[in-house]
């Protein structure tokens, strides 16, 4: 995981040497990183196994994880809350347009014991009723080592509030963008549990609108809401005991995220 996001960046800051170097002048880049929460709609799982079992899910509820207890239990593992980090580059002078990089680390669990409509062949036999999705006789399915987001955005900014020298201390910010799933999946069948590999599974799309508070002339905090859609197309779903299963689903979000950020002129 960290190998494909570091390579990403380095892609991303190896883009931005080459558009200056070509005269597409960059006036400033900013970093930053932060926490979020999530609230999910309800997704249709479809299950594909390589012995023919094929069947959907309906209307399957889901959670996030916030573990934000860990920020002072474990205040040096930083990665284990539901993290954010964003790396933009300012297209003007005043710093009102910017593209940036950014990685949602978001968790999403299927609430265990909920009973959902369930259609297609398991083992052969075709079914269309209503089953308890228990870990133990069924299934358990989450991305608990990352939903994983990765998008590129464009990045605008108006000043709301500014200081005596004109600089913003206020600003309203909007962005928009798109980008790919890397997901985690930890897969549970009949009580046979497996937490599969990162791999690229899918895309997304969202926007996202708030506010930029400058504490400083450069440090910022940022306080954002964003609404996007998700669609993992074939994330890796194994057992221990069965290989090459896969899953497909799709949902809307809602993200509250608040970011520490620093400003780094050019």
């Amino acid at each position: 995981m960290k190998k494909i996001t570091m390579l990403v960046a380095l892609s991303f800051l190896g883009g931005a040497a080459f558009a200056q170097k070509k005269g597409r002048r960059l006036t400033g880049m900013y970093i930053q990183w932060g926490y979020n929460t999530e609230w999910y709609t309800n997704s249709n799982i479809r299950i594909k196994m390589p012995n023919g079992t094929d069947f959907t899910l309906h209307q399957v509820k889901a959670s996030d994880r916030p573990d934000m207890d860990a920020v002072y239990k474990k205040p040096l593992d930083v990665s284990i809350p539901q993290y954010n980090y964003r790396i933009g580059f300012y297209l003007n002078k005043k710093h009102t347009r910017a593209v940036e990089l950014n990685f949602d680390h978001a968790k999403y669990i299927v609430n265990d014991w909920q009973t959902v409509k369930v259609t297609g062949t398991i083992d052969g036999v075709q079914v269309n009723g209503d089953s308890t999705l228990n870990p133990q006789t069924f299934l358990h399915f989450e991305h608990t080592d990352g939903a994983n987001w990765l998008h590129f955005n464009y990045v605008q900014q108006q000043t709301l509030l500014a200081r005596r020298d004109k600089k913003p201390l206020l600003t309203f910010i909007w962005k928009a963008g798109a980008g790919i799933n890397i997901p985690r999946t930890d897969f549970t069948w009949r009580g046979d549990r497996l937490n599969n590999d990162f791999h690229v599974a899918g895309y997304n799309i969202s926007a996202e609108g708030g506010v930029r508070l400058y504490a400083l002339r450069k440090l910022f905090l940022e306080f954002t809401g964003k609404s996007g859609y998700v669609n993992y197309l074939n994330a890796l779903s194994n057992s221990n005991a069965i290989k090459g299963i896969r899953a497909r689903h799709s949902f809307g979000y809602i993200e509250l995220i608040g970011t520490i950020g620093y400003d780094i002129g050019f």
